[in-house]
């Protein structure tokens, strides 16, 4: 199989996966992990998005979808796209047609999120202690259950000691920066805010992973969903920007009012996932990460 599917077997996972005949496989673009295609079916006039590697890290695409459920567990929050059929080397999910971003739309997907958050899963981590992926790399399960306000302990071993350390390996982060944040972790419980209990996340909401529907609220794909804090999803928000992402902060912060401080707090939850990045794809990250362990450190002192 070459490095991106060829129409014929990507047809041949597609219709093992639904059952159905394949009339039309478009690369469609968009996806920095996996490829990603639009599959029409003979004598459907709905649309699929396949998304499929060739070799895929092991359950790659059913954490995929276990984290689609996770999220659409909660009543009333922010839709994910319906997951069809799951293969070792492919999720296919429901086609939904993009849109603009829009004022109004925002505020309702500020709502939605909030009342995901709201719905509170037992512990930090998943179910089970199920690992799942935040891309191609491995996000430990867990759970972190005792006590349920133990989020600066899933953060400190389960986000970003391992990542600190694989930046490290990789020559991604230099000492300085590595001593920093190893500070920076000992004083967690002094810069972590109020206690508060799991919340249902999505875990790597950059605004790529905010799909904006064409008739429709906005959608969230590709997560790295787990019990985590609140605060994460709207650090990762802010992290590479999101239009209107003052009118979704404000829209939320009305459903369900964000503890005091919470923006101070913006660099220390977007740690984990810029020391992601630095694993991924070197370059600045690894100062970047630096950077948000030293600006934490200065409210501290």
């Amino acid at each position: 199989m070459s490095s991106v599917p060829g129409q014929e077997s990507l047809t041949h996972v597609v219709e093992e996966a639904v059952g159905q005949t394949v009339a039309a496989v478009t690369p469609v673009s968009g996806g920095d992990i996996a490829h990603a295609f639009r599959v029409e079916l003979v004598g459907d006039s709905a649309s699929l998005l396949a998304k499929t590697l060739p070799t895929p890290p092991p359950s790659l695409f059913s954490a995929e979808a276990r984290g689609l459920q996770f999220l659409a567990a909660a009543s009333g929050g922010v839709p994910v796209p319906e997951v069809v059929p799951v293969a070792d080397t492919a999720i296919v999910l429901r086609w939904i047609d993009a849109g603009p971003p829009s004022p109004d739309r925002a505020e309702e997907f500020g709502r939605r999120l909030a009342m995901t958050h709201a719905d509170h899963p037992d512990a930090f981590g998943t179910d089970g202690g199920v690992d799942g992926y935040i891309g191609t790399l491995p996000l430990p399960g867990g759970p972190w259950v005792f006590p349920r306000e133990s989020w600066p302990q899933m953060w400190r071993e389960g986000r970003v000691l391992p990542y600190l350390r694989a930046a490290a390996d990789a020559g991604a982060i230099d000492a300085d920066d590595q001593r920093d944040i190893d500070t920076l972790l000992d004083r967690l419980d002094e810069v972590a805010g109020p206690p508060e209990p799991p919340a249902r996340i999505h875990g790597d909401l950059w605004s790529g992973n905010v799909h904006w529907s064409a008739d429709g609220p906005a959608y969230v794909i590709d997560p790295a969903a787990h019990g985590g804090h609140r605060e994460t999803d709207l650090a990762m928000l802010a992290l590479f920007g999101l239009p209107y992402l003052e009118r979704v902060i404000a829209a939320y912060d009305e459903t369900s009012p964000l503890a005091d401080l919470w923006r101070e707090r913006i660099p220390l939850h977007q740690l984990h996932p810029v020391l992601v990045h630095a694993v991924l794809f070197g370059g600045s990250y690894g100062a970047h990460a630096g950077s948000l362990a030293r600006r934490m450190l200065r409210l501290s002192d």
